[in-house]
């Protein structure tokens, strides 16, 4: 009796303790194995997974591309820098918004002062202090967690820094994700690629599974899956902007991706016309037919309309997007934005606050279209994205900004928080939850 005891305990314990990717032998009696011989079908245990699907969560990109001059990536001032005016200094950077950098512990002395003569300081995302404290505001705010972008041209073997870089902040960003159990997943980003960079990314793919064990339950419990399998994001297919890689490129790589045993869900990121092939988006019935074999999309909406023009273009799209993948059993995935603004990047004056937020009046304008027409859930762009201005992380308000020379840097309102953006992001979260009380108009702080 205390023989088949003992034997039970045993049992229950793998049972229990069971993850995914893990090898059985014929004689264990825990789960069965995911890919049995002559199985076409990968099964997971997704026993302890916090995010079993996408719908109903609000997650933002998060671009951690930033390094800082003595951070230990060896990187200088990249992505704050810009290279077509001289660098990182007063009258030339790439970033129009200036984080709000009175939480972080490490902070590194930058080029620029404010008006009193004061040093102005900035992190870096290669530091997992910083990394940190970004996943903390996210549970403290209530924004469901983030897709980490890799570009695929900053993660190829040649690019040692840049690899090095992208694996290091995702080291950082998995460890507060089960930290602050926020949802986590990889979201690639093909721009610039060539078709020998889109076949690259399975490498890479691959690469991720044995660093960081991603489809481990116990390691990572917030890692997203949808439709059963761990999901994947694939950004940029089927844009009409002479890219020189095509939709059968892609198509190749989703087919290896989901493999014969389908082994991942797959998230494509398309242009926002997508579903009448016209304006942004290549003419081309292999679109609508890759589509139809991936499990979600997220058209690109940034640009695309203001405040103004809103309702008459996400008025006609919205809704027949959501149809059209309702009827083709793809999950439809909108994405909003607080506003855009990238003058320093583009060294055109003309180009600060292009689209303004309008003290958070435009992005709740989107949540609200977007929830009102059936979408199950939500793409903020971006949590960190402060060259193109569309950060909803903690920035510095109008008057509490550096001095830039003949340029200068963009403002949350000053009759705003600095954390304004992320409350409200954070209210979006909750009614995508399901929560009462909230319409078309903005919630009130």
């Amino acid at each position: 009796m205390k023989k088949m005891s003992w034997l039970f305990c045993i049992w229950m314990i793998c049972a229990v303790t069971a993850c995914s990717k893990n090898s059985k032998t014929s004689n264990d009696n825990t789960a069965p194995p995911e890919n049995p011989p002559g199985s076409e079908e990968v099964v997971y245990d997704e026993t302890g997974c916090l995010y079993k699907s996408y719908k109903n969560l609000v997650m933002a990109g998060y671009q951690g591309w930033f390094a800082a001059q003595g951070d230990a990536s060896e990187r200088g001032w990249y992505h704050y820098q810009n290279g077509s005016c001289g660098g990182f200094l007063p009258g030339c950077s790439a970033v129009d918004f200036w984080p709000d950098m009175s939480e972080y512990v490490k902070k590194y002395k930058s080029p620029f002062q404010f008006p009193g003569g004061t040093d102005a300081y900035l992190y870096s995302p290669y530091d997992e202090e910083s990394v940190d404290l970004h996943f903390k505001w996210m549970k403290d705010y209530g924004i469901d967690g983030v897709f980490m972008q890799r570009f695929v041209g900053e993660i190829k073997s040649s690019n040692v820094k840049g690899k090095r870089h992208f694996n290091k902040v995702l080291e950082n960003a998995l460890k507060a994700a089960e930290k602050y159990q926020r949802a986590i997943c990889i979201m690639y980003d093909l721009s610039g690629c060539t078709s020998e960079d889109v076949a690259y990314l399975e490498e890479d793919w691959n690469e991720l599974q044995t660093l960081f064990s991603l489809f481990d339950n116990k390691k990572h419990p917030t890692y997203v899956r949808h439709n059963g399998k761990p999901l994947l994001s694939i950004w940029g297919v089927g844009f009409n902007d002479n890219r020189k890689y095509t939709i059968a490129n892609v198509d190749q790589l989703v087919t290896k991706l989901k493999g014969k045993g389908n082994k991942v869900s797959v998230m494509l990121g398309v242009p926002y016309y997508w579903r009448s092939l016209k304006n942004d988006t290549e003419n081309s019935a292999q679109l609508h037919a890759l589509i139809k074999r991936s499990d979600i999309i997220m058209p690109w909406a940034v640009g695309r309309y203001d405040n103004n023009n809103y309702s008459n273009v996400a008025g006609v799209e919205l809704a027949a997007d959501i149809q059209w993948c309702n009827t083709n059993k793809v999950d439809y995935v909108p994405l909003v934005f607080p506003g855009f603004s990238w003058g320093n990047l583009k060294n055109d004056p003309a180009s600060y606050n292009s689209i303004p937020r309008l003290k958070g009046d435009f992005l709740w304008k989107q949540i609200a279209g977007a929830r009102l027409s059936g979408a199950p859930s939500l793409y903020v762009a971006m949590f960190d994205e402060i060259d193109e201005g569309t950060a909803i992380y903690k920035c510095a308000r109008e008057s509490e900004l550096p001095l830039h020379a003949d340029k200068r840097f963009v403002g949350i309102e000053d009759d705003l928080s600095s954390d304004y953006y992320l409350w409200l992001t954070g209210q979006a979260g909750r009614w995508f939850h399901g929560e009462g009380g909230y319409s078309a108009t903005k919630p009130v702080r």
